[in-house]
């Protein structure tokens, strides 16, 4: 690396994730099996170890280098034949792929040249299966009527679908069944002048489009699976909805049923979107890709026989709608909760500032009966305070009475006046004097 350039650390490794999974170079005629396993769990690390020591115990079998320690895709040459191992995110592949064919297609699986216990103890189970043949080709056109009279008995004729392709010098036939082991096939037909490098792109988009096919559609399942559950929640949630929207409806005790509901809906929601996030996600990922590689392959008809974009859009498009329609069903359902959550909530604050309204009001008239008493609590206790005082002046006044020569019962009878509104005073002041320092 030039010394004067600061490198990202992972500079190298994406400009090679580009240069990665390359086509093989296939020569006519040749055979080709690929298995597919997808992993029980989600790829972690040490599922991807587990992979990388699985087709590093093959290597070993046939005495040829094992992948790399961080390598994510590895082509193996065991001398009679050749094998492919790629990781993905989700699933491993395995291709293989050997030279010659015999005079009938399909009838030998270069997956028989694998081990059985190999295969056996793959990590994961498989979800595509497919069998490839490359023969090469003498036809006239590549829109002459379908597959090659050796073919005859292999497809079955209402699901069969081909095209010519890499500018008429190749064509792709297919049915997208299982056959007695379990393998999809595939015919592909050359010509001569057909470079290596153009026939291998043509197969690895061959094997990709059903391998993403297969992996694309495990959604449906899943979809089909929650669909009563979906039901039932959607049910639910109406339900609930109108109850809210009564005229009738009570007040408190009506709000905390709802809230209940909703919650156990809302809850119910939210557990099928965690469980179809990762899986419709998932499938709408696989699903451009299989349509890239269809667009990849540049179909030109053949007489009498579908096109590969055609069946796709005759048999999987549905399946794929119905995920999507899932998906989009279920998006709405919790956008629904949603809302119906925001207007029992509305529904509650309202009751709660009714609830605070008529409290401050009742607050209101408890200050004001409370400032009443206390008014007449303070009168009471001028008269009570003042009779006192009155008392302890008439015996002061007492002896004054008989000097001037008053009588004493007049002379406490004037001071009563003073000493009632002395007392008044005083407490007047007291009160000034606590609400300041309560003030403060």
């Amino acid at each position: 690396m030039t010394p004067y350039l600061h490198e990202h650390p992972r500079r190298a490794a994406l400009i090679n994730e580009l240069h990665a999974r390359p086509a093989p170079a296939l020569t006519a005629p040749c055979r080709m099996a690929h298995l597919a396993f997808k992993r029980v769990e989600r790829a972690i690390d040490r599922d991807r170890s587990i992979d990388r020591a699985h087709m590093a115990a093959l290597c070993a079998r046939f005495g040829a280098p094992p992948p790399a320690p961080e390598a994510g895709h590895h082509f193996a040459d065991f001398g009679r034949f050749r094998v492919k191992w790629e990781m993905h995110s989700e699933f491993v592949a395995y291709t293989v792929f050997a030279e010659g064919a015999s005079d009938k297609p399909f009838a030998e699986n270069p997956m028989r040249l694998l081990p059985s216990d190999w295969l056996a103890s793959a990590p994961g189970v498989a979800v595509a299966a497919i069998h490839a043949e490359l023969r090469l080709w003498e036809g006239a056109s590549s829109g002459e009527a379908g597959p090659p009279p050796e073919a005859a008995g292999q497809f079955t004729g209402e699901s069969l679908a081909g095209c010519g392709t890499a500018g008429g010098a190749a064509r792709v036939f297919g049915d997208f069944r299982l056959d007695a082991e379990g393998f999809t096939r595939f015919l592909m037909q050359v010509r001569p002048e057909a470079s290596p490098r153009q026939m291998g792109r043509m197969a690895q988009r061959l094997l990709e489009i059903e391998t993403y096919r297969a992996m694309s559609m495990l959604a449906l399942p899943v979809m089909r699976e929650i669909g009563p559950r979906l039901a039932e929640a959607e049910s639910a949630l109406v339900e609930t909805t109108q109850a809210i929207s009564a005229p009738e409806r009570g007040a408190e005790g009506d709000d905390r049923a709802s809230l209940a509901r909703l919650t156990s809906v809302s809850a119910e929601i939210e557990a099928m979107t965690a469980r179809t996030a990762f899986r419709l996600g998932a499938a709408r990922a696989y699903g451009a890709i299989l349509w890239d590689r269809i667009a990849a392959l540049r179909e030109e008809r053949i007489e009498g026989v579908q096109t590969l974009q055609e069946f796709m859009t005759r048999r999987y498009a549905p399946a794929m709608r119905t995920v999507e329609s899932g998906g989009e069903r279920l998006e709405n359902l919790s956008a629904r909760a949603t809302r119906a959550s925001d207007l029992l909530r509305a529904r509650v604050d309202v009751a709660l500032a009714e609830q605070n309204q008529a409290l401050l009001h009742s607050m209101d008239r408890r200050a004001d009966l409370q400032l009443r008493l206390q008014e007449t609590v303070e009168g009471l206790s001028v008269v009570a305070i003042g009779y006192y005082a009155v008392s302890l002046a008439g015996y002061l006044l007492g002896p004054l009475a008989a000097k001037i020569g008053v009588e004493p019962k007049i002379l406490t009878a004037l001071s009563v006046p003073p000493i009632l509104f002395g007392v008044w005073l005083f407490l007047k002041r007291l009160k000034s004097r606590i609400a300041q320092d309560g003030g403060h």
